[in-house]
């Protein structure tokens, strides 16, 4: 047993702050009494109660919540880090890809698994997909498997397809597509659920590798003042929250919410989510389910309501099927967690809210029982009744800064001007947050909160394309999206705000974000990053 310590003399003051609170009561201080990891007292310094504190100058420093990124895969995001990146500035064409293939091929084995991630056409100077002879050029003694920036299109090369079994006379599964060329051979390229044919083929990492690898990803996410986040399920089998349970007790610091992917748990009789799993007072806990309604927009899969551009019979696919959404349902129901539905094309959208609309909320708090991922081209009556329903959306600006090449290729200039209207959610009462996805979108620095926030407030593409400038929002309300209304939104008790009571998760950046010009927002840094008033990172 420890010896027990002076509170009065644990309590440290805050003070020569910018402090954004993103409290809507109290937006502002410059200064805050923190007492055993928790937030005591909050506003002006020379308004502080009397009491004697350890003093800590914040130099004028712009202070802001701890980052909350509502939607991430981290489990993916440092399985990738081992991985051949398809990205800026690594790779910038096909035939650089087909290098890099070759040079690690090099240093591994014949029939050894090579793997990447984040391939985007668009950005290709080839401007066209990849396909298995490009990767057989690479590799051909070898299977290998590039997956898309989006997540939900995977290309391998003749090799693997061999292994998995796909050829000409396979069958595509439900809610998938095995790609083919005008004689009916596959091309590699595996679309939505046809993905994980291969699956069960690629190589696993010991528990202990994917362990170490998520706390150094952890340390990362702190650089970027991240203090939680959301796991939004894997591509393939498997429990996260064991691991990220493991991964806390050797370095993980965020707190974090852990949804499973259904399809892969469904037909698991023995799959239970206990009140303990879901206690959220718990650093790692089990929020809910996650479901896939369709694809990308980047990828021509999500199911739209018009053509693509150029394409007047591909309106993108359904991918969940009934079965998945009404069995999810009644577990959630029954279970009284969230559920959480993937839905970009305007098809989806209406389904997936027009079905859940049809609930009560079976949530015991106030935490919204449906989420809706990403939602890029919604109607004006499903946001209607998403803010009738408390009906949460979390979106991602950065996929259309990141991504400008395939918006502009798929849905054209004035459609893409339309996608993600945030200004019309918030405007709609939608309750709304940002989030990245990382690592599905075309940046090297997937999970950076900063070029998220930059695509948000100015509405443009990093190549300074419009993307729509009307649903641009400011800074102010940008930062709340990425921590009061994402704390909100995942259901983390007493995080995304500096104010009594709540917790003492914050970040300390290099400059005042608030005053910073909008097309500079990206290039803010972090200095220092506190979780429960204990520094975990500084520069």
């Amino acid at each position: 047993m420890g010896t027990k310590r002076n509170k009065r003399e644990e309590a440290r003051m805050y003070f020569h702050g910018k402090i954004f609170t993103s409290d809507k009561e109290n937006l502002y201080a410059d200064a805050m009494i923190v007492e055993d990891g928790v937030i005591r007292w909050i506003g002006r310094e020379d308004q502080a109660p009397e009491g004697t504190y350890k003093r800590h100058d914040l130099k004028g420093a712009c202070v802001i919540p701890g980052l909350v990124d509502a939607h991430m895969h981290p489990m993916m995001l440092a399985d990738y880090s081992r991985q051949i990146s398809a990205l800026p500035p690594e790779v910038h064409s096909i035939e650089e890809l087909v290098e890099k293939i070759r040079e690690r091929r090099k240093h591994q084995k014949p029939g050894q698994w090579i793997q990447g991630w984040g391939y985007d056409e668009g950005k290709f100077k080839e401007k066209r997909s990849l396909n298995r002879y490009d990767l057989d050029r690479g590799c051909s003694d070898a299977p290998v498997s590039i997956v898309r920036t989006c997540g939900h299109i995977r290309c391998v090369n003749s090799m693997a397809l061999k292994l998995a079994g796909i050829d000409r006379n396979t069958p595509n599964p439900e809610g998938g597509e095995i790609e083919r060329d005008s004689s009916g051979e596959p091309t590699g390229v595996l679309k939505e659920s046809a993905r994980n044919l291969v699956t069960k083929w690629l190589p696993e990492d010991s528990r202990e590798d994917k362990i170490r690898k998520l706390v150094d990803l952890g340390n990362l996410l702190l650089s970027q003042g991240i203090t939680a986040a959301a796991d939004m399920g894997n591509l393939g089998p498997g429990d996260n929250l064991p691991l990220f349970r493991e991964a806390a007790r050797k370095g993980w610091k965020q707190k974090t919410a852990v949804y499973r992917m259904w399809e892969f748990f469904m037909e698991d009789p023995s799959f239970d989510m206990t009140e303990e799993d879901m206690d959220r007072r718990q650093q790692i806990f089990a929020a809910g389910l996650k479901l896939i309604g369709d694809g990308s927009v980047s990828g021509r899969t999500a199911w739209m309501k018009r053509p693509y551009c150029g394409k007047p019979l591909e309106y993108g696919m359904p991918v969940l099927t009934k079965d998945q959404m009404e069995s999810a349902i009644q577990f959630c129901r029954s279970h009284q967690c969230q559920l959480s539905v993937h839905a970009m094309g305007t098809e989806t959208i209406e389904r997936i809210i027009d079905r859940v609309c049809r609930e009560f909320s079976w949530m015991k708090e106030e935490i919204p029982y449906v989420r809706i991922e990403h939602v890029t081209d919604p109607e004006e009556e499903s946001l209607r009744k998403a803010a009738e329903h408390n009906i949460a959306v979390v979106t991602q600006p950065v996929f259309m800064y990141a991504e400008v090449e395939s918006y502009l290729e798929n849905l054209g200039d004035d459609w893409m001007k339309q996608c993600y209207p945030v200004r019309c959610m918030l405007d709609q009462g939608v309750m709304l947050c940002f989030s990245t996805d990382a690592p599905a979108t075309s940046w090297a620095a997937p999970s950076d909160p900063f070029i998220n926030m930059k695509a948000a407030v100015t509405r443009k593409a990093y190549d300074g394309t419009d993307c729509g400038k009307e649903q641009a929002v400011d800074i102010e309300t940008t930062v709340c999206l990425y921590t009061r209304e994402a704390a909100k939104i995942v259901g983390f008790p007493g995080i995304g705000q500096l104010k009594q009571g709540f917790q003492a998760d914050f970040a300390v950046l290099d400059r005042d974000i608030f005053q910073t010009d909008p097309e500079e927002v990206d290039e803010t840094e972090v200095l220092e990053t506190y979780i429960r008033g204990k520094r975990v990172y500084y520069k």
